[in-house]
């Protein structure tokens, strides 16, 4: 491909929501821009990279998103970062006070101060902080979501989940905590509705007719379809699904790989889907990875990027946890097939700028219908993965800069 100059302003198509200057997202796309417009990109697309990411990309702690958030809502001035952490203490437990809102959704011996330091200062948090934190601060629904899908990389609320609908329910009219609790209580209490399981229909089907819900009476009619029997359902049941096809579409180029080799023609082998093991995914998605000697991939604290890549490489063990669903799907599992099915596009071999386009497209349209959210700039994999889909060849640049990071650990 010719050294043409792109032109990023036509290929920015999923971070058009800015906050303001203190965005991460803005600050991501900066750097991300600098790094893949640079003269060097085009020959060292897997060095640049992996430079960016090593000395120039940072992981994003919970905690500054919630400093970050708490510094918007009040009206600070100054640099968000150089605020007391004590200041953000204060402002937490007098809204949670203010709020009526216990310090933990269970009986706990911890103090206020202490727990909300935690949340000021840790890297993440679990998916029930962001909803006790969502009550205390009194948070929009929109904030929560916001929180789930930026700050944890999480899918959003899950309306499979009849209490998380409450959650939703409460932060969308601006319930207090009191009366979650109470609504909790009733649907505990509520006997089951027989003829109709919500668990059968896709999550965003179950979504849009919540969100059409105008009253208490309305929300426990509906969620008493959730206590048929014992009927259970999954809010990964779309995730499920486009995993299953993605992977048969992996599946079914990598049995081409195979039978567009030389060796395997004349061992007179087709090879199909059906025959491409964990095994052989693995090979493909992680051929960058040293293995020990016991043929296994090298343990990836070895790697000078663990802290982006962690649990986000495709495994043997981790595909073969997937297929068995005794992990739920990810978006890091979604995107990085579709990562890989966009690298082997013919149609974009010589076309880098309409493939980071249609991938970008694809990658959003799929996530948002699994309700995880669209690309995040501001996470260090996901940025990896677009600057990669910028290269000339993607799929070889994942490969070198992952070797690139195992070299010399």
């Amino acid at each position: 491909m010719g050294q043409e100059k792109l032109d990023f302003q036509a290929i920015d198509q999923f971070s058009q929501t800015v906050i303001n200057s203190l965005d991460f997202t803005k600050r991501s796309e900066d750097l991300f821009y600098d790094t893949v417009d640079l003269a060097e990109f085009q020959d060292k697309d897997a060095e640049t990279i992996f430079n960016c990411l090593k000395n120039e990309i940072r992981l994003i702690p919970f905690g500054d998103y919630l400093k970050r958030y708490i510094y918007l809502k009040t009206g600070m001035a100054g640099d968000y970062c150089a605020v007391d952490v004590r200041e953000y203490q204060h402002i937490i437990v007098d809204s949670f006070a203010e709020n009526n809102t216990p310090k933990s959704f269970s009986e706990t011996t911890a103090k206020m101060s202490a727990l909300s330091k935690n949340w000021l200062t840790q890297v993440t948090v679990n998916r029930s902080v962001i909803f006790l934190l969502g009550f205390g601060l009194n948070m929009s629904a929109e904030d929560v979501s916001r929180f789930l899908t930026k700050a944890l990389c999480e899918r959003d609320f899950n309306f499979k989940d009849p209490v998380e609908i409450i959650y939703w329910y409460c932060f969308k009219n601006g319930y207090k905590f009191s009366k979650m609790l109470a609504l909790r209580r009733q649907y505990e209490a509520l006997a089951p509705t027989f003829g109709y399981a919500v668990y059968g229909d896709r999550t965003v089907g179950v979504r849009d007719t919540i969100k059409g819900v105008k009253d208490d009476e309305a929300l426990l009619r509906y969620l008493a379809g959730f206590k048929q029997g014992n009927l259970t359902g999954s809010a990964g049941m779309t995730a499920g699904q486009w995993f299953s096809d993605l992977y048969l579409k992996c599946k079914g180029l990598i049995a081409d790989f195979y039978n567009a080799d030389e060796l395997e023609r004349r061992a007179n082998k087709t090879w199909s889907p059906a025959d491409i093991t964990e095994g052989d995914v693995e090979k493909v998605l992680c051929c960058g990875t040293p293995v020990n000697h016991s043929g296994n991939l090298e343990r990836l604290s070895a790697s000078k990027l663990s802290k982006y890549f962690s649990g986000k490489r495709f495994s043997r063990q981790h595909i073969a946890a997937l297929l068995s669903k005794s992990v739920a799907v990810d978006r890091f599992d979604l995107m990085t097939l579709n990562f890989f099915l966009f690298s082997q596009n013919e149609a974009y071999a010589h076309d880098r700028k309409n493939r980071y386009i249609a991938f970008v497209d694809s990658t959003n349209e799929m996530l948002e219908a699994c309700m995880m959210g669209e690309l995040y700039i501001a996470n260090p994999f996901e940025c990896f993965l677009l600057m990669c889909i910028l290269s000339d060849c993607p799929l070889a640049t994942y490969a070198d800069v992952w070797e690139m990071s195992f070299d010399g650990a």
